[in-house]
């Protein structure tokens, strides 16, 4: 789960990383109000969408030459122009795509006189299962071309939950950042509360970009990007209450709802398999026949009638979908009950594409009946190379 640019520094200066002031703003109207109570006499007008790439983005309707969503302003008639261009409105950022995504939310914040940018961000390193640092000088807008480019300009390392973060650990983010004196000493306190930040909340990811140096000699951590971990959302009801469901794609939504795990993707074949790793192996077989997966879908080792009649909602209401694999393999989940699912599913959705169904495992012959005495036009498969060969001869021939 993502939540928006203010929520995430509310959330780390409780943990004592230096956070410039700011406001949330709903209207217009709230967003002057906003910088009424800064300092000013530079404000930071900042759009407030789960993506990056904001200060370089263009909103859909007010043409090439606008500015980003990322502004800054020299007066409340500024902040209020502001904010009159971006509420309401569409930003398209590198990380949205094509669509873009409507403004909803804005943060307002006091300028700070940038001396220098630092890119910080700490992430779950999955094959040392220890917390990763990444850190680099080259900070802001541009760290995507930095990573491609310049890629010995980003420095990583690991700290072991273990042992925790220990001081050497906040010197060699000092380092990497060429800091040192007092400087060196704030790096070190960054680090070590967003480390803080990241354990108390089951974090998978928190990106400071920029981390930004001041003219006057301090360390503040000018945007945060923060994503939890799913599945220990249960420990920390505090953060479910930060979820913007606006923000994420409603398909996904949906299927959360019935905890299934969904994921759209661009092709044409609809995929409903029973485990990660066979999903990925259904999606893969899909693309080495010529066709491309429309979603990942996993309904998980207990599904049942509704969640099978879910899935196919999901996955029919993706108007790309030309037809549908069901890859299933019988352990836990029976397969005459996910075969009567299927069935059950089919005719309440009214099934219009083709349907290409594998089972194997526990009861499969039961299963197997079940769909061929259904009296739906549901093509059977012996394996996965079967199914996958079917399903996009399937399509092709209802083209």
């Amino acid at each position: 789960m993502n939540i928006h640019e203010y929520q995430a520094k509310e959330l780390l200066a409780k943990f004592g990383a230096p956070i410039a002031a700011g406001h949330a703003a709903f209207t217009v109207e709230e967003a002057v109000e906003a910088a009424k109570q800064l300092p000013g006499p530079l404000y930071v007008v900042k759009s407030q969408i789960h993506a990056g790439g904001r200060g370089k983005g263009k909103f859909k309707e007010l043409g090439p030459d606008a500015k980003g969503g990322v502004r800054l302003a020299f007066s409340l008639d500024e902040v209020k122009a502001h904010a009159t261009d971006m509420l309401g409105n569409t930003l398209v950022t590198i990380q949205t795509g094509d669509a873009g995504k409507q403004v909803n939310r804005l943060y307002v914040t006091d300028g700070a006189d940038i001396a220098r940018e630092f890119y910080l961000a700490l992430l779950v390193d999955r094959a040392s299962s220890q917390v990763a640092f990444v850190v680099s000088t080259e900070g802001g807008m541009d760290i995507e071309e930095v990573a491609h480019s310049t890629p010995e300009k980003i420095k990583t390392f690991s700290v072991d939950p273990a042992t925790g973060f220990m001081p050497h650990h906040g010197r060699t983010v000092a380092a990497a950042l060429g800091l040192s004196g007092d400087q060196a000493k704030q790096a070190a306190k960054v680090a070590k509360s967003l480390y803080d930040a990241f354990l108390a909340t089951d974090a998978e990811q928190i990106e400071i970009n920029p981390l930004a140096l001041t003219e006057q000699g301090n360390l503040l951590v000018l945007d945060a990007k923060v994503g939890f971990d799913g599945n220990a959302l249960f420990r920390h009801k505090d953060l479910l209450a930060l979820r913007d469901e606006t923000e994420e794609d409603p398909a996904e939504l949906e299927a959360s709802k019935y905890d299934l795990a969904y994921i759209k993707l661009d092709g044409d074949i609809g995929c409903m398999v029973n485990g990660a790793g066979l999903a990925m192996a259904t999606m893969d077989i899909i693309k080495l026949n010529g066709m491309f997966p429309a979603n990942f879908l996993d309904v998980g080792g207990g599904a049942n009638k509704e969640k099978v009649t879910a899935a196919f909602k999901i996955i029919l209401a993706d108007p790309a979908v030309k037809g549908i694999l069901v890859n299933i393999f019988g352990g836990i989940m029976k397969c005459d009950i996910i075969a009567a699912g299927i069935v059950a599913a089919a005719k309440e959705v009214n099934l219009s594409v083709p349907l290409v169904v594998r089972l194997e495992g526990t009861n499969v012959e039961e299963g197997k009946a079940i769909l061929a005495n259904s009296g739906l036009a549901i093509v059977p498969a012996n394996d996965l190379g079967d199914a996958a060969k079917k399903i996009v001869a399937e399509v092709k021939q209802a083209a």
